[in-house]
């Protein structure tokens, strides 16, 4: 009867310490896997493809960017996300854009692919800040974007999550290359 008592006793303390155990698995892998973080949209490398400068106007022009853009995606699940628009401005005018297609990025990875961005000043007649830009060599450009979409963990769990792109440059009118190129 007395080693009943303790066989009792052992087996619940063995219960006990593996229901413990079990909550620190399950709280681990909750802290862990199952936070979704937003994914990082960047510019990974932006190259000028054509310049046009127009003849008749001094302030104006027509240009060609081939942008890389990158697509970090650090959740344990793939982010499938919707068609997109990154935008290139000056200053505050949209100049350019270009269509993100919608797709996919695998879990913990970087997605990479080109867009091509038509960039004009028409919008900007009579701006005298691009005047003296051009004057001095240098246009200065920011883009953005905005990729939403949802995060699938283990294909039952869905959250949906957005990515976010800033991003600023300065185009080198006479090299035809982008310098200073930074991204949020």
């Amino acid at each position: 009867m007395k080693g009943e008592g303790k066989r009792n006793t052992k087996c619940l303390a063995y219960i006990a310490a593996f229901v413990v155990f079990q909550t620190i698995i399950i709280l681990a892998f909750a802290l862990t896997v199952m936070r979704v973080k937003s994914p990082k949209v960047r510019f990974g490398d932006v190259v000028v493809e054509s310049f046009t400068p127009s003849s008749t106007n001094s302030s104006s022009f027509d240009m060609r960017l081939v942008a890389q853009v990158t697509i970090k995606n650090t959740n344990f699940g793939h982010f499938k996300y919707d068609s997109s628009n990154a935008t290139i401005l000056y200053g505050d005018t949209p100049v350019g854009s270009a269509v993100i297609p919608k797709g996919r990025a695998k879990a913990r990875k970087t997605q990479r692919f080109n867009v091509t961005v038509s960039v004009t000043s028409a919008s900007l007649s009579g701006n005298a800040n691009l005047t003296n830009d051009i004057g001095y060599g240098t246009l200065r450009l920011s883009s953005q974007a905005k990729l939403s979409g949802k995060v699938h963990l283990m294909k039952v769990i869905k959250k949906k999550k957005s990515g976010q792109m800033s991003c600023t440059m300065a185009v080198d009118l006479a090299k035809r290359a982008i310098q200073d190129l930074k991204c949020k």
